[in-house]
């Protein structure tokens, strides 16, 4: 009797499993989730695509060669950070000419990562949601 619920069930974890996939996760899938850091702006996003040992460093402008803003500290994959705005700068470092980057704020202070770090999805994703700096 329980097997049609049963059935139904699985095709429904099948279906939201085989949606994440195809819409992927990282940089150029998902979509922005909601802030959960107090006092920061509606938007928020998380660390993404950062190699094992390695982390994200938030600059004082959008581009490598900036020092590392003081009020931030090291970054690694599903830490979340606010969403003030984008700009462009420098392409990311691992060599995609992605040149889109965030402004972000952790609650003391703001600075500038690059957007193919976060898991924000495309520009045209967020271009609608986010202010040009």
């Amino acid at each position: 009797m329980n097997r049609p619920r049963l059935l139904t069930a699985v095709g429904l974890v099948l279906t939201a499993t085989a949606s994440a996939v195809l819409l992927g996760a990282g940089p150029a899938g998902a979509a922005i989730h909601p802030c959960s850091i107090s006092g920061d702006p509606a938007q928020c996003a998380n660390v993404t695509g950062i190699d094992a040992g390695s982390h994200l460093a938030v600059r004082t402008a959008p581009n490598y060669g900036a020092p590392k803003s003081p009020v931030f500290g090291e970054y690694h994959n599903g830490d979340e950070l606010g969403l003030l705005c984008w700009t462009t700068g420098d392409p990311d470092a691992d060599g995609h000419g992605y040149r889109y980057w965030m402004r972000v704020d952790n609650g003391i202070g703001d600075g500038y990562v690059n957007d193919w770090y976060l898991d924000t999805g495309g520009p045209t994703t967020w271009k609608s949601q986010i202010p040009q700096c």
